[in-house]
């Protein structure tokens, strides 16, 4: 089957990896996790990497996991990755009213204190595309990322350029790729197996 994937094989774009960019993948890549996926690097440096998938939605909600959450709109929570599952992580866009954020890009945020947090959350305050919630998150060791990268398994994108607290399914990572454009654009008709088109 390999064969009939390097027909389809588009060399990875120039753009390097780094804290705030995001990771789409190529369109045959099998792995349960990041098959169709796109991941926002939350950290990217010589000890390594760590991320979050943004599209893949688990069916459950974090008004389930902790008290007083009943009255507020119905928040999801994302397959973040293989590594940690058992633990949740959140990203959000609420800046210094969540203490000891740490900021990945102009308006994201990732983790600080869950407490204000979930203050703000049972206030009333609005939170659809505020903040977004992971089982786990994805992990690579020292120099394994660009090793991947040059082995054409990703592109790099900007995170900027589209609205990753609203990110969700296949349709997502459709329009990842369109925003990169140019050649990558054949990569939406790209059945998920070659082998069946």
């Amino acid at each position: 089957m390999a064969q009939y994937k390097d027909i389809f094989k588009i060399k990875h774009n120039n753009l390097s990896p780094e804290k705030g960019k995001i990771l789409i993948s190529e369109p045959f890549l099998q792995d349960a996790y990041f098959q169709r996926s796109v991941v926002l690097l939350i950290e990217h440096n010589t000890n390594g990497s760590m991320g979050f998938v943004l599209n893949k939605k688990t069916g459950l909600w974090v008004n389930d996991f902790f008290d007083g959450l009943e009255n507020v709109p119905r928040i999801p929570v994302y397959l973040g990755g293989p590594v940690s599952p058992d633990h949740l992580y959140f990203i959000h866009s609420l800046g210094n009213i969540i203490p000891d954020s740490i900021q990945i890009d102009d308006n994201l945020y990732f983790d600080g204190d869950f407490e204000s947090l979930n203050y703000y959350m049972m206030s009333g305050q609005p939170v659809d595309g505020k903040m977004k919630f992971f089982l786990g998150y994805s992990g690579w060791t020292e120099s394994q990322l660009d090793g991947e990268i040059s082995q054409d398994s990703w592109l790099v994108g900007k995170s900027s350029d589209c609205n990753i607290m609203l990110a969700e399914g296949e349709s997502f990572w459709k329009h990842s790729v369109e925003l990169i454009g140019g050649s990558y654009m054949t990569w939406i008709n790209y059945p998920k197996d070659p082998i069946l088109n």
